[in-house]
C-alpha cells in the first residue's frame, strides 16, 4: 500500500489553467496550507487607501451613482471597495489604481450600453460587471466570483459540479476549448480540443469577457444550451448540449504488458485517493513483474496545488518539488519531498503535451529535474501562476493571482512551460489558408503574465509519434489508437534512449 508523505490541510489557493468554474474542476481549486487566510492577507478592513487610490475610488463612485437605479445603495459600493483593496494589496505585481478603476468603469458602462440599452443597471449588476472587467484586465486567470459561482467553484474542487464538461480559455475574443472531459455532455456531443465557441444561444461572444461566457454556460442540470462552433476545415455549426452534473474521475489506471499506466486528468480532492487505488491495483495485478510506470498528464489543465505536491512526493525520496513566491520576494514557500518512493525506483515516463498545465507542470518538472522520470511528449502550456481564493466580507470571492511557482532548478515555469526529454512530433496541421496550425499556449493568451527570461533549451531527442507501436485504449466507450502511450511503453521495455531509438529505426537529437 502506498505511503503518502507531506500531506497538508486544505485552504484556498489554486493553480488552474484557465477560467470556467462550472465547466471543469481543473480550472479552479484550493491548495493545502496550514495558515488561515487572515494570516496570509490580514483583515481587508485594515487596508487603507492612499490619496490617489481614494480619488480613483471616488471617480468610480460618481460613475456608479449616475448609472444605477438606486444611487443611494452604498452597500454595493462598499462591496466594490473591499475587492479594490484586496487587489491593490495582494496581486502578484503592483498595478496602478488608475488602470484598475478605468477597467472597472469600462466594463460597467459597456453593460449599460449593450446589455441594458443605455438604461441604468441595478446596483448589484453594475458592481458585478465592474468587478468582472477589473479582474479580467489583470491576467487570464484572475476572476471575480459572485455567490453562485463561488459555490460552484467549491463544488468543482470536490470533483463534482454542474455544467458541460469542457476546459476553456479565451483566444482572439472567442472561447477556445482546451479539452472536453471524458464522458461528459460536451464529450458525448462531439466537442473537440481546439474548437472555438463563437455564439451562445445565438448571442455573439466576440467583444465580451470569458467570465461573461462562463456565466452564460452555467445552468441547472437538464437545461439545454446551443453552442455555435468554429472548427478547422469545417463550416460553422450549432450543437445543443444538455447540462448535467459532472462527476470527474480524476485517476484511471491499467496495465500494458509489464508496464503500469496511471492517467491523471485533473487535480481535485479525489486525486490522492484515486492515485492510491491505482498504485495498489497495479501492484496487485503485476506484482514482481512490474517493470515501469507511465504517468499520463496530457491535457491535464491543473487544479489543487497540494494534490500535485502529494503526487510528485509519492515518487521522490528527496529533493525540492516546487517553491512559491509572491510580490514580496523574501516570502518564499518551499515544498520538499520526504522519504519513500511508491514505485521503489522503477523507471518512469511522464507524458505531457500542450494541454498539460499548472499543477501537472509542477509534477512533470519535479520528477524531471530530480532525475526521477523521463518526460516525453510536447512542450507544456506554461501556466506557472498561483491563484488564491479570497472570500469577500459581503458576498462572493476573488480568484486572485498572488504568486508564481518555480521548479526545483529555481526557474519559473510561467510562460515557458516544461520541455520534454523526448519530443514526439505529429504531422503538421494546416488551416484553410494553408498555414500551419499552432496550438495556443499561455503566452498567446491576452494579458498573460511574462515569465523570467532565464531558460535555455537543452538538447532533445525528437521522434515521430506515429513511428511508435500504438496502444489501443478506450475513452468514454470509444476505442482509439494511442501512439504516445506506445512510445512511452516501448521506451520502458527497451530500457534506454539509445535502445528505444534503435527499436524504432528513427529519431534525431536537436
Amino acid at each position: 500500500m502506498p505511503r503518502w508523505k507531506g500531506s497538508t490541510q486544505a485552504l484556498a489557493i489554486l493553480i488552474g489553467v484557465a477560467m470556467g468554474l462550472v465547466l471543469s474542476p481543473s480550472l479552479s481549486g484550493c491548495s493545502a496550507e496550514s495558515l488561515p487566510i487572515s494570516k496570509l492577507f490580514g483583515s481587508v478592513g485594515g487596508y487603507g487607501l492612499s490619496k490617489d487610490a481614494a480619488r480613483q475610488f471616488e471617480r468610480f463612485g460618481a460613475v456608479y451613482r449616475n448609472n444605477v437605479t438606486d444611487p443611494g445603495n452604498t452597500r454595493q459600493l462598499r462591496h466594490f471597495k473591499d475587492a479594490f483593496k484586496r487587489v491593490r494589496a495582494d496581486y502578484v505585481r503592483k498595478v496602478s489604481d488608475t488602470k484598475l478603476i478605468d477597467a472597472a468603469i469600462k466594463g460597467a458602462l459597456k453593460a449599460v450600453k449593450e446589455d441594458n440599452r443605455g438604461k441604468p443597471l441595478k446596483p448589484a449588476v453594475f458592481i458585478e460587471d465592474s468587478l468582472d472587467s477589473m479582474m479580467g484586465s489583470l491576467d487570464p486567470h484572475t476572476v471575480y466570483y459572485n455567490v453562485d459561482e463561488y459555490n460552484d467553484m467549491q463544488a468543482s474542487t470536490r470533483g463534482e459540479f454542474g455544467g458541460l464538461g469542457i476546459q476553456v480559455s479565451m483566444e482572439d475574443g472567442l472561447v477556445k476549448v482546451i479539452s472536453p472531459i471524458d464522458g461528459t455532455p460536451a464529450f458525448r456531443a462531439g466537442i473537440k480540443s481546439g474548437d472555438l465557441i463563437t455564439h451562445l444561444d445565438g448571442k455573439p461572444i466576440k467583444g465580451r469577457t470569458l467570465s461573461w461566457a462562463v456565466k452564460k454556460m452555467r445552468g441547472f442540470p437538464g437545461q439545454p444550451i446551443r453552442l455555435t462552433i468554429s472548427r478547422e476545415n469545417a463550416a460553422p455549426f450549432d450543437v445543443t448540449i444538455i447540462r448535467d452534473i459532472i462527476t470527474v474521475r480524476s485517476v484511471r489506471w491499467r496495465t500494458v504488458g509489464p508496464i503500469g499506466y496511471i492517467r491523471v486528468s485533473s487535480f481535485s480532492e479525489k486525486t490522492e485517493g484515486g492515485f492510491n487505488e491505482a498504485v495498489r491495483g497495479i501492484k496487485k495485478k503485476l506484482g514482481v513483474g512490474l517493470k515501469g510506470i507511465v504517468l499520463d498528464l496530457r491535457n491535464n489543465g491543473g487544479g489543487l496545488l497540494n494534490q500535485s505536491v502529494i503526487l510528485a512526493d509519492a515518487f521522490l525520496d528527496k529533493g525540492r518539488i516546487v517553491s512559491v513566491k509572491g510580490r514580496n520576494k523574501d516570502d518564499v514557500r518551499v515544498y520538499a519531498a520526504g522519504y519513500g518512493d511508491v514505485a521503489e525506483g522503477l523507471p518512469m515516463v511522464v507524458l505531457i503535451n500542450g494541454g498539460s498545465a499548472s499543477a501537472s507542470e509542477i509534477v512533470a518538472s519535479a520528477l524531471k529535474e530530480n532525475g526521477r522520470a523521463l518526460v516525453m511528449g510536447r512542450r507544456s502550456f506554461g501556466k506557472g501562476s498561483v491563484q488564491t481564493i479570497i472570500p469577500l466580507p459581503m458576498e462572493g470571492a476573488l480568484k486572485l493571482t498572488t504568486q508564481l511557482y518555480y521548479g526545483p532548478n529555481g526557474k519559473t515555469i510561467q510562460a515557458f512551460g516544461i520541455e520534454p526529454d523526448i519530443r514526439l512530433t505529429l504531422p503538421e496541421k494546416k488551416g484553410k489558408d494553408g498555414k500551419k496550425i499552432e496550438r495556443r499556449r499561455e503566452v498567446d493568451m491576452p494579458g498573460y503574465l511574462p515569465g523570467e527570461a532565464t531558460h535555455t533549451r537543452s538538447k532533445q531527442t525528437v521522434i515521430k509519434e506515429r513511428d511508435c507501436p500504438a496502444v489501443q485504449v478506450t475513452v468514454a466507450d470509444r476505442k482509439i489508437e494511442d501512439y504516445a502511450l506506445g512510445c512511452a511503453t516501448e521506451f520502458l521495455n527497451t530500457g534506454s534512449t539509445a535502445k528505444f531509438i534503435a527499436s524504432l529505426g528513427a529519431g534525431k537529437t536537436m
